[in-house]
């Protein structure tokens, strides 16, 4: 099992849109596409020194070779769309991280 995720400051100015925009189109569009069997998303309990909210998005899929298949046949789209509507007021980054045990 692989855990794709998405960890992002919101800046407080479009956080509203942001939260509305990513529950109620970004995350089941992402999920839509077959690839992830589960999401979750996450506010990160830390302040930043830049300020803004930050969030994870933790994305599930079974293998990493279908997280291969997002980033070639889906990344591209959902990132563009992100950076046409939200410009620099949504700093992200993304890691992989492989459940090794669930208790």
């Amino acid at each position: 099992m692989i855990i794709y995720n998405v960890t992002s400051n919101v800046h407080e100015s479009i956080h509203d849109q942001w939260m509305i925009f990513m529950q109620h189109k970004h995350i089941p569009e992402i999920l839509a596409t077959g690839k992830f069997v589960s999401a979750r998303l996450v506010r990160v309990l830390i302040e930043e020194e830049m300020g803004g909210v930050t969030y994870s998005v933790q994305y599930t899929t079974d293998s990493k070779e279908t997280l291969e298949r997002y980033y070639q046949e889906d990344g591209p789209r959902f990132r563009a769309e992100i950076e046409k509507l939200f410009g620099d007021k949504v700093l992200a980054f993304r890691t992989e991280l492989q459940v090794i045990s669930e208790h």
